[in-house]
């Protein structure tokens, strides 16, 4: 299990900049529109210190931390959900994506062309907004029409279930039309499930990164706080990251170079670490660990998993064959130095199928089939 994001935002905002900082693997960037028609794909590790705290105490053979990948989409323009500037290939690249991260321009520069001619965080967002409605729109229009045609069925459960979904898709088809995206509406949880298999972009988690120049990473320019008031609005977080900067910091080789740099541009981590952080967390991901002489490796969980869940993310037999979970949480490593203090102080706990499995536990998993 991983986090998936698509990188999305207006031509020349800075997303295939910010993309190759994050994979440190060069995109296709250039100052004209529709330089990346096909999605670029990169694998990041989730950057977390716990990890390597526990390597410190627990010398493995080798280290394997939890990853994000990050999708690259081509910029959107308006009409694209009509096919303006190949809108329809990258709407449907948006798609496969868990969650969506909106990059907005929040930078001046004259050599840098603006689609619009004019820089305006507001405008640029209620495009792409519109456009990925727009988008969710047709879709929707698609299965009303499907929908009638199945309440004719003689299968009474085909035509029951057209007759539950019709005024969900209705109320769907009226906000959509007013450029409403679907995670806005007022949905029971049992009709966000029914809606699933529509695969609607707007029904995506949406986060918004502030691009912003080098000089305006310690400081809130006007740009940001417009976007920070739209981003409010939709209950959306908000990351202020500098492409250039975070491009300056993934050119250097060791990470002593890097934590350095970011010392002396006053930042106690890079805008890219806040971005997969706070992504992961309102995905509602979260990290266990397991430990040993052959590898300590970070694995992501959804909030709430109980320990068979977790066991299966290793693989399906640990789920099947459940026993029990060794637990201890990393805290309690680091407090007390070694996994035999921790057994000493009695913080080593057993747990059955019913445990809610925490982030930063430490596990290891009985199982037999």
């Amino acid at each position: 299990m991983g986090l998936n994001c698509g990188i999305v935002g207006l031509p020349n905002v800075g997303k295939s900049t910010i993309f190759s900082a994050l994979t440190s693997a060069p995109a296709e960037a250039a100052n004209y529109p529709f330089c990346t028609i096909d999605p670029n794909v990169g694998i990041v590790n989730v950057p977390d210190k716990r990890l390597k705290k526990i390597s410190g105490i627990i010398v493995p053979a080798k280290e394997i931390p939890a990853i994000v990948e990050f999708v690259d989409i081509a910029g959107l323009v308006k009409g694209a959900s009509q096919g303006e500037g190949l809108g329809n290939q990258f709407l449907s690249h948006i798609r496969q994506v868990g969650m969506i991260i909106h990059v907005v321009r929040c930078f001046d520069n004259d050599d840098i062309t603006h689609v619009s001619g004019k820089i305006d965080p507001a405008s640029d967002i209620e495009i792409i907004n519109i456009e990925l409605a727009l988008a969710d729109l047709s879709t929707v229009e698609k299965r009303i029409e499907k929908s009638v045609k199945q309440l004719r069925s003689p299968d009474k459960d085909i035509s029951k279930k057209a007759a539950a979904m019709a005024p969900i898709l209705e109320q769907l088809k009226d906000s959509l039309g007013q450029g409403i995206p679907a995670r806005s509406m007022d949905l029971t949880d049992e009709q966000i499930e029914d809606v699933q298999e529509l695969q609607l972009i707007t029904m995506k988690k949406q986060m918004f990164v502030c691009n912003v120049d080098e000089n305006g990473v310690n400081t809130e320019n006007e740009y940001v706080k417009k976007v920070r008031t739209v981003a409010d609005s939709e209950g959306a977080e908000t990351v202020v990251i500098s492409g250039a900067l975070e491009a300056d910091i993934a050119a250097l080789e060791t990470e002593e170079e890097k934590q350095e740099f970011l010392e002396e541009a006053g930042l106690d981590e890079s805008g890219l670490s806040k971005l997969i952080h706070k992504a992961y967390s309102a995905l509602g991901l979260r990290t266990y660990f397991t430990a040993g002489a052959d590898e300590n490796r970070a694995w992501t969980f959804n909030d709430g998993a109980l320990a068979p869940e977790a066991a299966g993310i290793i693989h399906t037999d640990f789920q099947k064959g459940f026993i029990k979970a060794e637990v201890y949480h990393c805290d309690d490593l680091f407090e007390l130095g070694s996994e035999a203090a921790i057994r000493k102080a009695g913080k080593l706990r057993q747990e059955g199928k019913t445990y809610v499995v925490k982030d930063g536990d430490v596990m290891h998993f009985k199982f037999n089939v």
